[in-house]
């Protein structure tokens, strides 16, 4: 019979592909250095989410703004994490402005 194996999933979300990329790179390190396996960063579709406002509702009602705002979006499976791997993710300092979601699957 085929041993269980755990996982930890990672999730990472932010407005800038820069900080969520730099982020995704201290989670693997981390991981790493703690002596588990990992798979990714995974990078997910980004999601724009776009919005049109009336430039002026009493005169130009057809003169419309249109702004966007984008989320992306990282993915980070750890197989076989040891306690060390869970102390040091939980001990991390990510940048402001970076949600992280870690799920054991």
């Amino acid at each position: 019979m085929a041993k269980s194996q755990i996982i930890l999933r990672v999730k990472l979300k932010s407005y800038d592909p820069k900080v969520c990329d730099q982020s995704a790179k201290k989670i693997v390190e981390a991981a790493v250095r703690t002596g588990s396996k990992v798979s990714g960063p995974i990078p997910l579709p980004t999601r724009i989410s776009k919005f049109a406002v009336i430039k002026g509702p009493h005169i130009d009602k057809r003169g419309k703004e249109i702004f966007e705002q984008r989320i992306h979006k990282r993915i980070i499976d750890i197989l076989d994490p040891t306690s060390q791997t869970v102390e040091e993710l939980s001990n991390l300092s990510l940048p402001a402005g970076v949600d992280i979601n870690i799920r054991s699957k």
